[in-house]
């Protein structure tokens, strides 16, 4: 493996003139040259990581994600690296298996690897998290939760909620299942189902249960047909594409035709959405867009500049096939 020592030799300068050449720093013209075409003969690659560390301002941005067979997270990820790449800043991935010890662990082992900040895809934040962040002395930036602490990039779950809500309603369903996540993801669990509530209260003359499951397909398949013979809704608001999608498995296993027996809408606009039958009506986020907007906001804290506290990231509802207008079978 080539070095900068060899680069040195070969271009016969010194290791601090090939440094300063690679760090962007002042090298003569004649130099840059020479140093140039023994670069491209070797095919010698700066190990860009190695650098960050000796330099006096690292341009490595720790990202912390609690899975990574996510639509979502992917996504995100895709936006951050694609921004940072244009700001001349390096991603470092940390997956923590939605383990809750370990993505602190990460948080910690971030900070000593010298990172220029932090990035967190964050499911929820702990007393111990913001003692975490408390400690370290670099940025720290939350996508997809939001803490009056710290630094926040969130999709609006809250209105997401509510226009989903006001949008079953418009189509005459009044007998509804919302199918949630633990209340302790408060962006998913929470924001969510308090704007549906909102429409679900403005609207009036309905009938709502709520049912918790977790992120996993498989759990939502497992469910739904327990929900669709106990109550017997005209449609399921799902939290999330991935429980929708399980429940329109379930409603096909039982026999049920979406969206003529039962409608089903979900969160989320993952691709797999539109290419499905019947399509998936649901709430499209911005993932990509949201990391773009993440790691432009992460390089202004690393540079000291104006942020606003909370950013939100757009959303809009993508009506397909799975929603059945009951207000037009009256007529």
């Amino acid at each position: 493996m080539t070095t900068i020592a060899d680069i040195a030799r070969l271009s016969g300068v010194a290791k601090s003139t090939v440094s300063r050449y690679l760090n962007g720093g002042s090298v003569g013209e004649l130099t840059k040259k020479k140093i140039e075409r023994v670069i491209n003969e070797t095919g010698y690659i700066p190990n860009t990581f190695a650098r960050s560390l000796k330099a006096k301002k690292p341009n490595i941005i720790g990202t912390i994600v609690p899975r990574l067979d996510s639509y979502a997270t992917s996504q995100t990820l895709i936006g951050i690296d694609e921004q940072l790449r244009e700001l001349n800043y390096q991603m470092l991935i940390s997956n923590t298996s939605q383990d809750l010890e370990r993505e602190i662990e990460n948080i910690y082992t971030m900070a000593r690897q010298k990172v220029a900040g932090i990035i967190l895809l964050a499911t929820q934040i702990t007393n111990t998290h913001i003692e975490a962040f408390q400690q370290l002395q670099i940025p720290i930036l939350l996508v997809g939760q939001r803490h009056h602490e710290v630094y926040s990039v969130i999709h609006n779950d809250f209105e997401a909620g509510y226009d989903i809500g006001k949008y079953v309603m418009a189509k005459g369903h009044r007998k509804i299942a919302f199918l949630g996540v633990t209340e302790k993801d408060i962006a998913v669990g929470v924001n969510r189902k308090k704007g549906f509530k909102m429409a679900v209260q403005e609207a009036g003359d309905c009938e709502v249960k709520y049912y918790e499951t977790s992120f996993k397909m498989a759990e939502a398949i497992n469910k739904v047909p327990n929900i669709i013979d106990e109550f017997h809704p005209s449609i399921l608001v799902c939290a999330t594409d991935n429980i929708a999608l399980g429940a329109m498995k379930a409603a096909h296993l039982k026999g049920i035709r979406v969206p003529e027996d039962l409608s089903i809408t979900g969160f989320g606009g993952y691709d797999v959405t539109e290419i499905i039958h019947p399509g998936l009506t649901t709430v499209q986020f911005f993932y990509k867009e949201a990391g773009q907007m993440a790691a432009q906001s992460m390089v202004k804290l690393v540079n000291s500049e104006d942020l606003a506290p909370l950013l939100l990231s757009k959303h809009k509802i993508i009506e397909r096939e799975s929603v059945d207008n009951l207000l037009s079978r009256k007529l």
